[in-house]
C-alpha cells in the first residue's frame, strides 16, 4: 500500500556516469536529505541492467523504490511498484500481474490522457515548468493547470517539470501531495543539500 508521505519527494535518477555504485550513492544521499521515493528511470538501459541497478537500489534505500515504465523490471527486483507514462501499459494490465501492495503511479498531462491514469495509487502531473529533462513533453501547463488536472484527477498528485527550491512552495497550496524532480537532485553536486533545500521549500 503506498503511504501517502511517500510522495512528499521523488528523486528520479538520471544516468549512469558514475556507474552503478554511484547512482546507488547518490540516491542513498538524496533519501538522507529527505526524498521519500527514489524512481529508477535509465532510458538507454537493457532490462537485465535495469533489474540490477533496481536491485541494488532496493537493498541500498530505506524509501521505496519504483521502477519507470517497466513493471517486470520492478516486479523482478522486488522493487515497491511502477510509474508508467502515457504510452505504457495500463494500470489495470498491471493490476492483473502484480501483487495488491504493489504501487502503480501513471503520468498524465491532459484531460484526454486522463484514462490512462484510472486506477492508479497516484498521478504525476505536467511538466509543470519547463524542463530539459523531457524536452518532447510538451508545453509547460503551469500551476493553474496543475491544480485544474489534480482536481479532475482526483487521486494524490505529484508536480512534475522543471521544479527547483525556487520555485517549488506554489505547489503546496495548489494541492500537490509531493514533486518529482530528476535534475534538480541527481544532478545537483550534493543530492542531499539538494533534497533537503526541496523538502524544506515545500513545506
Amino acid at each position: 500500500m503506498l503511504d501517502p508521505a511517500a510522495l512528499s519527494l521523488v528523486a528520479i535518477t538520471d544516468d549512469l556516469r558514475d556507474g552503478v555504485v554511484g547512482l546507488v550513492a547518490r540516491a542513498a544521499a538524496a533519501a538522507r536529505g529527505g526524498a521519500t521515493m527514489v524512481q529508477l528511470r535509465l532510458k538507454h538501459a537493457s532490462g537485465r541492467e535495469l533489474v540490477e541497478v533496481a536491485r541494488r537500489l532496493v537493498e541500498a534505500l530505506p524509501v521505496p523504490v519504483v521502477v519507470n515504465d517497466r513493471a517486470d523490471v520492478a516486479l523482478a527486483a522486488g522493487a515497491a511498484g511502477v510509474h508508467l507514462g502515457v504510452d505504457d501499459l495500463p494500470v489495470a494490465a498491471v493490476r492483473a500481474i502484480a501483487p495488491p501492495a504493489f504501487i502503480v503511479g501513471a503520468s498524465f498531462g491532459s484531460e484526454a490522457e486522463l484514462t490512462h491514469a484510472r486506477g492508479a495509487d497516484y498521478v504525476g502531473i505536467g511538466p509543470v515548468y519547463a524542463t530539459l529533462s523531457k524536452p518532447d513533453a510538451g508545453d509547460a501547463i503551469g500551476i493553474a493547470g496543475f491544480a485544474r488536472l489534480r482536481s479532475i484527477g482526483g487521486l494524490p498528485a505529484l508536480a512534475i517539470g522543471g521544479i527547483t527550491a525556487e520555485n517549488v512552495a506554489p505547489l503546496h497550496a495548489a494541492g500537490a501531495a509531493g514533486v518529482a524532480v530528476i535534475r534538480t537532485v541527481f544532478g545537483a553536486d550534493d543530492p542531499e543539500a539538494a533534497a533537503r533545500a526541496l523538502r524544506r521549500a515545500f513545506g
